[in-house]
């Protein structure tokens, strides 16, 4: 099908490769970058119901078959990464990223530590319930700003917001949190040590989707069912020798 007339950048199979952490994957029919919100709303209400759109974030947790995907990938970029302090209330683009966020919510006295080191975008975050030291998304998540597959902008309530009922084809596009005020000084402190303990036992130098194996449940070391808070994945890699174990050009992290 042909495609709408577009102020952003559109462009026919483009290979996503570039665009995830791991640098894999084939050609997306299209990739459209819409210049904002009025230029996406245009664009999908414009384009042929039938054709499928794939919103993407930083790539950051994603893996492209290397035959690519037939759909019009959709990139947020510069028109939908802003991040503006309201009270204690902070309201970012779906394409700001977590760290950022987090940062200028310190500099502000406001906690949303727990996304420092969480390697994605506000969009990817909300739509995957990103989280870590206990804390995650939803705990915040006040409301969320999409484009329905037809273009329409609808304003959803983070309390009617579940993953599986996510319209299809929606695009997030801005996201509101709510925080706990603090001491920026301290704050800032909190994400350095974060960052660091990550650094110590993550391979954040490397192409990595970070956590990628979820914990088992009624495992043990010694092969008998175990307390099922205590189970991590990590541990079960080291006990089946597979620490730094390589296929092809991937390799479990030695770390």
């Amino acid at each position: 099908p042909s495609m709408p007339p577009v102020r952003g950048t559109l462009t026919p199979n483009r290979p996503l490769a570039d665009l995830t952490w791991l640098r894999v994957g084939g050609p997306a029919d299209w990739l459209f970058q819409p210049a904002d919100e009025a230029d996406l709303a245009a664009f999908l209400a414009a384009l042929d119901p039938s054709v499928a759109v794939f919103p993407i974030g930083v790539g950051s947790n994603l893996i492209v078959r290397d035959g690519g995907l037939r759909a019009v990938v959709i990139r947020l970029g510069r028109g939908f990464n802003s991040i503006e302090i309201q009270g204690d209330t902070v309201v970012a683009g779906a394409a700001a990223l977590d760290a950022h966020v987090a940062r200028k919510a310190a500099d502000a006295g406001l906690d949303l530590t727990f996304l420092r080191t969480i390697p994605g975008s506000i969009g990817g975050a909300v739509r995957m319930n990103a989280g870590c030291y206990g804390s995650y998304t939803a705990d915040i998540l006040q409301e969320i700003r999409i484009i329905l597959r037809d273009g329409t902008p609808r304003t959803l309530a983070a309390r009617d917001l579940h993953q599986s009922t996510l319209p299809e084809g929606a695009v997030i596009v801005a996201a509101s949190f709510g925080t706990k005020p603090g001491r920026p000084s301290e704050l800032h402190a909190k994400m350095a040590d974060q960052l660091a303990r990550r650094d110590a036992t993550q391979p954040t130098r490397d192409r990595s989707a970070g956590s990628t194996f979820r914990n088992p449940a009624g495992y043990s070391s010694t092969g008998q069912s175990g307390d099922s808070h205590d189970l991590k994945a990590w541990k079960v890699i080291d006990d089946a020798k597979m620490r730094g174990a390589t296929r092809g050009g991937a390799q479990m992290s030695p770390k």
